[in-house]
């Protein structure tokens, strides 16, 4: 009766989710396998104020067996709140009430309330690891495109070499060979020669290198060979899935995966946003713990957050992907594909009103996809805006209502500013909605992601074992969770910047202070090379 007792279940409850403690102790036959969770072999922590990655942390290490954790409040708390409702005065017949209290609480209510107190604790924590996730993947997919640039890209490598290909400003292999730029001797000289061969021929306007293995050295020999070109180290993160997938196969079904790899590092560059749609996000590796949260709510939220950015950016309708056109609103895969298997028989969408003959495309989809798409180089000057197709004769009454040409209109903003919004609102069109399309004249076709700056690393540094206490170098942010910043500096192994050490004063959330890609300055704090970690300081 006292285990099955409503009112008091939920009197335990709120007790358990307000006083619960969380210890945490090792498995004693398992130390010495245990070592990363050495933080937590004797840890006790009040759990509702226990940061979500620590926890998730514990959870990791009950999981593989090395810790054991138990949940809850305080006993004397607990047992007071059952003998509140069962025991009612000081008698033999009361005592053995009280007896059969303690006995419900020990053997059923506790075992019971601790897991529900975990489950709830564990949603929790994973609701602020998918955040954290969610906002790390925006910003690396909303991060600065170099742009319509022909690409010679490096995925290099010691022993087999740098495969190498060269890439057309839309991304299409032009060319690719396998180099040995830092093998020395015959093979060494044979790549200097030929790399600004291969920079002349195929106009290359940036080398992209991967930054995997040989990565930092790869680069070290392009720097001598003065180029007068931006040598970038691209992210090579994801590469490998991809270059091992069916949309890979799919894309160059008569290259190796060494080549789709070094193809995907060269795209990264030109578009971050094109190249990661395709990977399934959880790959991309800028969560926190995310392969313990909910997996379901996981992937729901990273795909809410591809459909944003891909429709916040736009999209090419004559060079986007099929993955790419399955994010855009009002699409999906099949009506991707066929845009794409109509785009091949065509050539090229010469407008956006084109898409209307694409097979099984309805007026709705059209409706909700055309303005996320766009035409470039076109008859119609808006086909490269935001601006919706349904939209486009408002523009019109503008241009004629102020007795100048499309061009004059977009170029000259004294004449944007002639115009009265009020003048153009009717039953079927808001003021917001004209509001919407004067920003849009303002910067027609123009990128919302940043402008891209070239970054390098510091050329004296390449291995864990070149850095010192007190250097100061540049790094990227490759990753922001709650306990701070994860920033790679060129040695192959990114260093942390805790919270502590994120700004002068105090941080509440890293967030607040960097972003994923972020260009920063940091000083070695210390180097475990043994461990391979990296303590860093943006502090000045």
């Amino acid at each position: 009766q006292i285990n099955e007792h409503a009112e008091l279940r939920q009197v335990l409850r709120t007790l358990f989710t307000e006083q619960a403690w969380l210890t945490s102790k090792v498995v004693k036959k398992k130390k010495d396998e245990a070592e990363k969770y050495r933080d937590y072999f004797d840890l006790t922590d009040k759990l509702s104020r226990m940061p979500a990655h620590r926890f998730l942390a514990v959870l990791r290490g009950e999981k593989e067996k090395f810790l054991r954790i138990q949940a809850r409040p305080k006993e004397e708390l607990a047992m007071r709140s059952v003998k509140k409702f069962f025991v009612k005065s000081y008698n033999f017949a009361s005592r053995q009430v009280a007896d059969a209290a303690e006995d419900a609480y020990k053997r059923l209510l506790l075992p019971s309330l601790e897991k529900e107190c975990l489950k709830e604790a564990k949603v929790k924590a994973d609701k602020e690891a998918i955040q954290v996730f969610v906002n790390n993947l925006r910003e690396l997919l909303l991060a600065a495109p170099l742009g319509r640039k022909n690409i010679l890209a490096f995925d290099p490598g010691f022993r087999t070499g740098a495969k190498v290909v060269a890439l057309s400003a839309q991304g299409e292999l032009l060319y690719n060979c396998n180099l040995f730029p830092t093998s020395g001797g015959a093979r060494q000289k044979e790549a200097a020669l030929e790399v600004p061969k291969l920079c002349e021929r195929y106009k290359i306007e940036a080398l992209a290198v991967g930054n995997g293995t040989a990565g930092r050295e790869t680069e070290a020999v392009l720097k001598d060979l003065d180029l007068d070109l931006p040598i970038i180290q691209g992210d090579e993160s994801g590469a490998s899935i991809y270059s091992a997938s069916e949309i890979a196969r799919k894309e160059f079904p008569n290259e190796d995966i060494t080549v789709r790899g070094a193809v995907s590092i060269g795209r990264r560059l030109q578009d971050p946003l094109a190249e990661l749609v395709k990977l399934d996000a959880k790959t991309i590796g800028v969560g926190q713990y995310q392969h313990d949260v909910d997996q379901s709510a996981l992937q729901k939220s990273l795909d809410d957050q591809v459909v944003f950015s891909v429709n916040a950016v736009g999209v090419d309708l004559n060079s986007a992907s099929e993955k790419l056109l399955s994010y855009v609103s009002g699409l999906g895969p099949k009506l991707a594909e066929g845009i794409v298997n109509y785009r091949s028989q065509i050539k090229a969408f010469k407008n956006i009103n084109q898409l209307k003959k694409v097979p099984r495309l309805g007026e709705k989809a059209f409706e909700q996809a055309a303005g996320f798409l766009r035409v470039y180089g076109g008859k119609e000057i808006l086909d490269s805006s935001a601006v919706h197709p349904e939209s486009y004769y408002l523009v019109d009454r503008m241009v004629r209502d102020l007795k100048c040409t499309m061009e004059e209109l977009l170029s000259d903003e004294t004449l944007r500013q002639k115009i009265g919004p009020q003048n153009y609102v009717s039953d079927t069109v808001g003021l917001l909605t004209i509001e919407d399309i004067l920003l849009e004249l303002e910067k027609p076709g123009r990128d919302p992601r940043p402008e891209f700056e070239v970054f390098s690393f510091a050329d004296e540094v390449h291995s864990i074992n070149d850095l010192q206490r007190g250097m100061k170098l540049p790094g990227l942010v490759t990753n922001v969770t709650k306990f701070g910043a994860f920033v790679d500096i060129g040695v192959h192994q990114d260093g942390l910047v805790h919270i502590s050490k994120l700004a002068n004063g105090f941080v509440a959330d890293p967030a607040d202070v960097v972003k994923v890609r972020q260009q920063v300055q940091v000083t070695v704090l210390e180097v475990d090379a043994k461990r391979r970690r990296i303590a860093l300081s943006m502090v000045d």
